[in-house]
């Protein structure tokens, strides 16, 4: 069974950090692309980073770029989002997804960035 779990959502003030988790299983982690997405109320999801299956390529939204680093460990079938810097913009539900011959996504974690 596919799973793809995420977790370290929380509720930060501006200018904070949070390091999200994905953890993968059911599927060979190491030959899938890594992709965290976000979706903000009323508005629709959308990308927020790339790694590629080794990991020596990252690509990241204009958004983001700079303050955020994702980074995986293939040892233990798992992904972080490092968000640095944080804007109540960057306030959504953050997603995880999988994607190679076919993609897997998570159930999301809230981040929520307000004083």
């Amino acid at each position: 069974q596919v799973q793809l779990v995420e977790s370290g959502g929380d509720l930060v003030q501006p200018g904070g950090s949070l390091r999200l988790s994905c953890v993968a299983s059911g599927f060979t982690f190491s030959t899938y692309a890594m992709r965290w997405y976000r979706q903000a109320p009323g508005k629709e999801r959308e990308w927020v980073a790339n790694i590629g299956a080794t990991g020596t390529y990252t690509t990241y939204a204009d958004s983001v770029k700079g303050r955020f680093t994702i980074s995986r460990d293939n040892a233990k079938n798992t992904v972080h989002l490092q968000m640095n810097s944080l804007k109540p913009d960057d306030t959504a539900v953050y997603y995880c997804n999988a994607v190679w011959r076919t993609q897997y996504w998570g159930q999301g974690t809230q981040v929520t960035v307000s004083s």
